[in-house]
């Protein structure tokens, strides 16, 4: 124990001793260090409400980017398996064939087996590895007729494709492995960074829970202000290009030659309003269904799934991922979204919402939450990545 040391002394020694104050301080000083020494890691191992938010925002944010991750396995191994099915469909069929011209082979040498003519030439063939070397060294084919010649060269040919068939079918095979391998990881990423998150919250106790709803409602409320600031500058931008518009037709039309300008950017604006107010109609039917990860509908969604349905409602095909549907369309700047528009967030986007208008979108937020309408703002300003204009 520390009290039993010998210490270097620093005051003053009466015939070799500290003075008893000397020592009593020094033993007080070294109780009060232990003290100390004790509670700091207790203090230490106690993260603060901020870091716990942070700590189980990031594991939602992981988790969400191994969802993505999963869904393009998923579509990867769907894709791989179909293509496995239709190769081994093929060898079955190819198979098949080569035993008919087998079959074919075997009659001629079951003939000249009873005519004494050539059998051993026939029979050796059908038992060769390679019936093409067999050829070369015994010139088999000069002593054939012409319809074995067509019988031999049908065998060589469907057994030369049968063997190329079946080395796809096992490399397919390989890849398909792989792909359910890769799936198998991104799921159970998946699952051990929700299972991180939910162990955080619960160790939260009732009045830092209620803390953490005040926090989240007030970054609700500057999202909701931040909204309205972008639902001004849009509506102030529109109303500005709509003065500009008049004008030119106001022009154009004292000078005959306007109107095939301005119709010609009509058609198009009108298609796509069109499919976005499908796109949006599908959308706002969603909402309060449960987000679950990997969903694609139509009980439960995730992000991506929520949007590529929407838009699968109003005829045009998005991919499964954030990743990929990124970049399946025309980015915008945010001043000029419309609504039907993705907006993508995070530096890695792994998160969309559908456009709506006045700074709003419909999305699936994350586990545990519903799809909902929310501000656009909802992670902060620098948590928006792009806006994309799907079709």
């Amino acid at each position: 124990m520390a009290s039993h040391r010998k210490s270097r002394p620093t005051g003053t020694r009466v015939a070799g001793i500290r003075t008893p104050a000397l020592a009593t301080a020094a033993l007080t000083s070294v109780a009060l260090l232990s003290q100390s020494a004790n509670a700091a890691p207790a203090a230490d191992d106690k993260p603060s409400l901020e870091e716990v938010e942070k700590k189980v925002d990031d594991l939602y944010r992981q988790a969400e980017s191994a969802t993505d991750k999963y869904n393009a396995a998923k579509e990867k191994t769907a894709k791989q398996r179909k293509r496995v099915d239709t190769l081994l469909d093929d060898v079955a069929e190819r198979t098949q064939k080569l035993n008919e011209a087998r079959e074919e082979l075997g009659s001629f040498a079951s003939a000249q087996y009873r005519t004494g003519a050539a059998a051993p030439d026939t029979a050796t063939f059908l038992l060769a590895d390679t019936p093409q070397d067999y050829f070369d060294q015994t010139q088999l084919m000069d002593r054939m007729t012409g319809r074995q010649k067509v019988a031999v060269d049908d065998y060589v040919t469907q057994q030369s494709e049968t063997m190329r068939k079946r080395r796809e079918a096992t490399e397919s095979l390989g890849t398909l492995t792989d792909a359910q391998d890769g799936l198998k990881t991104a799921k159970a990423t998946v699952q051990r960074k929700l299972a991180d998150a939910r162990e955080l919250m619960s160790k939260l106790t009732a009045e830092e829970k209620a803390r953490l709803a005040a926090i989240e409602k007030e970054k609700q409320a500057e999202a909701a202000r931040k909204a309205d600031e972008l639902a001004r500058q849009q509506a102030a931008q529109q109303k500005a290009q709509e003065e500009a518009a008049q004008q030119q037709d106001s022009g154009a039309s004292s000078s005959g030659s306007g109107s095939g300008s301005s119709s010609s950017t009509a058609p198009a604006d009108s298609s796509y309003a069109t499919k976005a107010d499908k796109a949006l109609a599908f959308a706002r039917a969603q909402i309060g269904k449960p987000y679950v990860w990997g969903a694609v509908g139509p009980g439960s969604y995730d992000c991506s799934g929520l949007t590529q349905a929407a838009w699968k409602a109003a005829g045009v095909t998005l991919p499964r991922t954030t990743y990929d549907q990124v970049n399946a369309g025309t980015t915008v700047p945010l001043s000029q979204a419309r609504p039907g528009d993705l907006v993508f967030f995070y530096d890695d986007v792994t998160h969309v919402g559908i456009y709506i208008g006045n700074g709003m979108m419909i999305h699936a937020p994350k586990p545990g939450t519903y799809v909902r309408e929310e501000s656009i703002y909802y992670d902060g300003e620098s948590a928006i990545h792009s806006v994309v204009r799907p079709a």
